[in-house]
């Protein structure tokens, strides 16, 4: 039967001692809880104090924690705190215990200037890391590219149509409803302010060129890092936890190949054809709400497109696409092969994969832009 949890005070000359006694377990936890913070009462109330746990017959790690919580508050009173009387069979569990972090201190927690300078030189080196990792992944892609077209035989065929059914097709009607909504509140705006200087045809030229260059493929983008790059981090942080693609290492099969590879190329088609689908769902929302809200007719409407429009804006949009496709893909599968084996890991490197995700998107979308216009597109 377990022994009642006892903590009795002790003095011994110039020193007070604590003496644990019976079973310090779970089954206890409001008795040693009661018996722990009236013991923390006792700080600064000798120059040192020991925690005689010799007397304890059974422990666990809630007791553990307790006798340890109870040295760390005697501790911070300024105290000489040591625990005595340990046996061995504990003694493992309760230096476990000891290493887990305490709260840290309002003192710890204050900004200074050394910290915060710091914090910047972390993220500078955070941000170099990334850097070498993507530009890593990017030469692994090639490379795994290569031995493919080498040996077409060792192309997945399957995997990549696997995936490109679940990048493409499946995300068709949700990139279809956002880009359609768009168009329309675009057109709505458009006209609302244009018609205070009787120009309500030319929305028809802002949301051809606006849908067309800019806003279709950078909208269909984001949308795409935030449902598949999520996916493909989250699923290679499971394969990385699982710890699958060591297996595939062991087996002598390259997890580029087998697993990336795929994956970047069924993005890398899938996203064209999402950006082409996504503008014409916001040309038809927009032309919809000119037709409705602004009165123009849809003849009308086409007429000035085709006249507001040239194959040049198009094939502005089409021709980011790809790379944007390879950059979402890159960056999902670095943040997934980079998970460590908790699921807290898992979580954070997924989240990353979305906001460096769009965050490159657009940076891509910017040096596209200067680019075009540099040489008159």
């Amino acid at each position: 039967m377990n022994a009642d949890p006892t903590l009795e005070r002790i003095t011994r000359g110039n020193a007070l001692a604590l003496c644990a006694a019976g079973s310090w377990t779970a089954g206890f936890a409001p008795r040693l809880e009661r018996l722990v913070t009236d013991a923390e009462k006792l700080a600064g109330s000798g120059p040192n104090i020991s925690i005689d746990v010799s007397q304890v017959s059974r422990l666990d790690t809630f007791g553990a924690w307790l006798i340890e919580r109870l040295r760390r508050s005697l501790a911070q009173a300024g105290m000489e705190t040591k625990i005595a009387g340990l046996s061995v069979n504990y003694a493992s569990l309760v230096e476990e215990v000891r290493r887990v972090k305490a709260a840290p201190d309002a003192e710890t927690t204050a900004v200074t200037i050394s910290g915060m300078l710091a914090q910047i030189g972390k993220t500078v080196a955070g941000v170099s890391g990334t850097m070498i990792g993507l530009i890593d992944m990017l030469g692994a892609v090639l490379v795994a590219t290569g031995r493919v077209l080498i040996h077409p035989r060792s192309f997945r065929l399957t995997s990549t149509v696997h995936h490109l059914e679940q990048v493409c097709w499946r995300a068709v009607p949700i990139i279809v409803l956002i880009t359609f909504l768009i168009g329309c509140i675009i057109s709505q705006q458009g006209i609302f302010h244009f018609r205070r200087f009787g120009a309500d045809i030319f929305v028809v030229d802002m949301l051809g060129v606006l849908v067309l260059r800019e806003i279709g493929v950078l909208l269909v983008a984001i949308m795409v890092a935030g449902r598949s790059g999520s996916a493909y981090a989250a699923e290679l942080g499971s394969m990385k936890m699982r710890e699958e693609i060591d297996a595939l290492r062991t087996m002598g099969f390259d997890p580029i190949e087998v697993l990336i590879l795929p994956r970047m190329l069924a993005l890398v088609i899938a996203l064209p054809i999402l950006a082409f689908l996504g503008a014409m769902a916001a040309l038809y929302g927009g032309g919809l709400v000119a037709w409705l809200y602004g009165g123009v007719d849809p003849e009308a409407f086409l007429l000035r497109l085709r006249d507001a429009i040239s194959i040049d804006h198009f094939i502005v949009g089409i021709v980011k696409a790809p790379v944007m496709a390879a950059v979402i893909g890159i960056v999902a599968c670095v943040e997934g092969l980079a998970v460590q084996g908790s699921a807290e890991s898992l979580g954070q490197h997924t989240t990353a994969s979305v906001v460096k995700g769009i965050f490159f998107v657009i940076v891509m979308d910017g040096v596209f832009a200067i680019f075009f216009a540099s040489i008159g597109m």
